[in-house]
């Protein structure tokens, strides 16, 4: 049984993903709300990454997983985007990220081999248009993820799911409506989009033993978007 935290997972993929893992490891959700979590068996520890220091009170001694869901969709034109914009977007999906990071560094260290898992998006692979911020703070991540892994092998793993549009909460302007949601769903080769179990399934199987020789990927769960033309 490992020790897995999760920054997010009241919502979404993150409460998906506790959803799994509570079956076979003691998790950790340190979110700015609680809402959804009490039909689960997890510890819940109020946080915000944008502006609070973690505390290590709830956290064990060992951490054997990590976890980092917070992001957004901030789809506008670049010249509708201001700086202020860009530097928000790079808070809440990056830098946040670090700081966290940082903090728990020292209890992802005594494990035997920790797992630790970011998320970007398909965006960062595939240029599209009215992405930019969102696509410039993911490749951040991707970019400090493959250079992480080098520097802490084989004593950590660090991979990166880079999903298509999923249903969840976030998306939910996307995907509105029935007609929106037939647009989006021709987008993908699969003919559909992303659902929160598609991404889940992928992140407990990168935080268990049977992903021990995984590190350094950018695995993209995106329908065949990054990679077939179909069309």
């Amino acid at each position: 049984m490992k020790n897995i935290l999760l920054i997010g997972g009241s919502h979404g993929i993150g409460f998906e993903l506790a959803s799994q893992l509570i079956k076979e490891h003691r998790v950790f959700v340190a979110s700015r709300t609680s809402e959804n979590l009490g039909s689960l068996e997890v510890t819940y520890i109020p946080f915000d990454s944008t502006t609070d220091q973690l505390s290590l009170e709830q956290l064990p001694d060992t951490l054997d997983g990590f976890v980092y869901c917070p992001g957004n969709i901030n789809l506008k034109p670049f010249h509708m985007l201001s700086p202020d914009t860009f530097e928000d977007d790079m808070n809440l999906n990056f830098l946040s990220l670090v700081k966290t990071l940082h903090t728990v560094l020292p209890l992802l260290k005594k494990s035997d081999q920790a797992s630790l898992l970011f998320f970007s998006t398909v965006a960062v692979k595939v240029g599209m248009p009215f992405h930019t911020s969102v696509a410039a703070a993911k490749g951040a991540i991707e970019g400090f993820a493959k250079a992480l892994a080098a520097e802490y092998a084989p004593s950590m793993r660090v991979n990166v799911i880079a999903p298509s549009l999923t249903d969840t909460p976030l998306a939910k302007r996307l995907l509105g409506n029935e007609k929106k949601r037939e647009k989006m769903d021709e987008r993908h080769p699969l003919k559909r989009v992303g659902n929160v179990q598609d991404i889940a399934n992928i992140a407990s199987f990168l935080l268990n033993d049977k992903s021990s020789w995984i590190t350094g990927q950018v695995l993209g769960v995106d329908g065949g978007l990054s990679t077939l033309n179909i069309n």
